[in-house]
């Protein structure tokens, strides 16, 4: 084989080696941005584990916490811990379908190519070889050729110079030295006949064939090394993407930590456990030069024998003092106790809260109040919509019984009744503690204005009909307001009315219903209603699809727009 062809099969040896290291640098890559995406998938783990742990729990004593400006900064900081660990998770998803995904299958039609090329440069170089060889055999057939003609010839000349040898062995001799000489003349031509095609197979392979071979492999190279750049700009632009929303992220969490106010926050504390009692007077002087009359200050905190003072503990604070004051033997260590103590008696404690101090107890009442309005306030929004079903009813029997709502209404009245007899006593003890505690700057909170006229009779008699015990709590003497009832909520009968209802809005049906219930109407998802009557707290919302078909859906199965410019206009279909 000649020198040129092994100094090409030494390139292509090279070349086979150093585009296997491209390839390998390609999935080392690979590998290298595939742990980084598992690195920010669990960062994102731990994030959103840290996260979750430090959340208040539901129905426990950590959600009153978060009163507080600072545990509501801090609650602010895990959300936005949460919103954070969602952006490197980002990093990962995106990393890992425009990197790793992407090289993967770019490596694989690498390797493709790459086996193409060098099998094309394989067949070309077998190819010189061959002709190569071919060459070879030519020059040696016509070298031997050339030989034997010559000692043909040699033999012919040797056998003709003897006269010993007959002529017919002379002319044999003769047409074989003839005979070789052709022969000869023949591999001759066939030598430079094959000659000439190695010439130009070779001139074609290390001026044709071979450079575009190599061009082909060197274009494949700089595309891999191209490639290898974009995906390091990619790494580094998907991380680039996230920061302003990670920004944003911080930027709430400074906005979190600028809105704690200590101000306000001590001020929840003094309102959370003061406890509305007087500040002592002065202690009178004791004249005990006289040993028969010795006079006990009636402006002290201590009480006199006969029970007249007006504490609410006169049974039982008899010789005490202000908790301050020396002589008296609590210390303020014993009172903080007393008042955790009494916190956590609550839930065991008198049903009037009469364990608590004034102003705790005043707290207690009212918020009790308030949740005992919600429930009125339930109760009511049910049967209104009860008896508009029931109307319906009335007006469409085909649409159901009316009579079969008759119970259900039944028990809402009875719960009724029960719920307003407990607010009265519930408003009896707070104005009894109202008109107990210090004149406040502030007027306190009362019940709902839906209420007012019916509470402020039942008050006054209540706080009259009541008489304080000695333990602290209050019997309740029978009184005719007591058993007064609210009367009944004066409300617009729609169904009356012969003309439609005029639509308030539209809604968009979020699933299927299936109205097979009496009053009910069907509707598909996706489907555009109107509204003419939004939900009253019953979980049903009235709809039209036309003049014909109106009906209750669940307000969970669509999405109602209510149109604020039309409220209260006749609006028709």
């Amino acid at each position: 084989m000649g020198p040129c062809c092994f100094s090409a099969q030494d390139q292509f040896d090279n070349l086979e080696k150093h585009t296997q290291w491209g390839i390998d640098v390609l999935e080392k890559y690979i590998k290298f941005v595939k742990e980084r995406t598992e690195i920010e998938i669990n960062y994102a783990k731990q994030l959103r584990n840290l996260s979750k742990k430090y959340q208040p729990k539901k129905n426990s004593k950590e959600e009153d916490e978060y009163k507080y400006s600072s545990c509501r900064a801090f609650l602010a900081t895990l959300n936005e811990i949460n919103d954070y660990a969602g952006q490197h998770e980002v990093i990962s998803e995106n990393m890992t379908s425009q990197i790793t995904t992407e090289l993967a299958r770019y490596v694989q039609e690498l390797k493709q190519e790459r086996k193409s090329h060098f099998h094309d440069g394989r067949k070309a170089q077998q190819h010189i070889e061959t002709c190569w060889k071919q060459l070879e055999s030519s020059k040696r057939r016509f070298e031997r050729d050339c030989k034997e003609a010559d000692r043909a010839q040699q033999y012919f000349e040797k056998m003709d110079a003897d006269i010993n040898v007959t002529k017919a062995d002379v002319e044999k001799a003769r047409q074989q030295a003839q005979l070789r000489h052709q022969m000869a003349e023949e591999s001759k031509a066939e030598y430079s006949s094959t000659l000439q095609k190695f010439n130009h197979e070779q001139h074609e392979h290390y001026h044709t064939h071979i450079p575009n071979i190599f061009q082909k492999i060197q274009e494949m190279e700089e595309r891999r090394i191209v490639r290898l750049g974009e995906s390091m700009k990619t790494f580094a632009e998907v991380d680039r993407q996230v920061i302003p929303i990670i920004g944003r992220c911080l930027d709430e969490i400074t906005k979190a930590a600028e809105s704690i106010n200590q101000k306000n926050d001590s001020q929840m504390v003094i309102e959370a456990f003061k406890s509305g009692f007087e500040p002592p007077g002065d202690v009178d002087f004791e004249d005990f030069t006289q040993p028969i009359k010795r006079t006990i200050s009636e402006s002290s905190l201590s009480n006199s024998k006969d029970g007249k003072s007006e504490s609410r503990f006169s049974s039982k604070s008899k010789g005490k003092l202000w908790p301050f004051i020396k002589k008296n033997k609590l210390s303020l260590k014993l009172i903080t106790l007393n008042m955790q103590v009494w916190n956590l008696m609550e839930g065991a404690g008198p049903e009037d809260f009469s364990n608590l101090p004034p102003e705790q107890r005043r707290k207690k009442l009212q918020q009790k109040v308030d949740e005992l309005n919600k429930d009125i306030q339930k109760e009511l929004d049910q049967r209104d919509a009860l008896t508009k079903m029931k109307d319906v009813y009335i007006k469409n029997p085909q649409m159901g019984d009316a009579a079969s709502v008759d119970h259900k209404l039944a028990e809402l009245g009875q719960n009724l009744e029960k719920l307003r007899l407990e607010e009265q006593k519930f408003l009896g003890w707070l104005a009894e503690v109202e008109g107990r505690l210090p004149v406040r700057t502030e007027p306190a909170r009362r019940q709902s204005g839906l209420y007012e006229p019916q509470n402020t009779l039942t008050v006054n008699n209540c706080a009259q009909d009541r008489e304080s015990s000695p333990d602290g709590s209050y019997t309740e003497e029978p009184s005719q307001e007591s058993e007064l009832k609210a009367p009944p909520p004066d409300f617009d009968d729609e169904f009356d009315d012969e003309e439609p209802l005029p639509t308030i809005g539209t809604c968009k049906a979020l699933y299927t219903f299936e109205g097979q219930n009496e009053g009910t109407i069907s509707v598909t998802e996706g489907e555009t209603l109107y509204v003419i009557e939004e939900d009253k707290g019953d979980g049903w919302t009235r709809i039209r699809r036309n003049e014909d078909e109106e009906g209750y859906v669940p307000t969970s199965y669509v999405d109602v727009f209510l149109d604020k410019n039309v409220k209260g206009a006749k609006t028709y279909i």
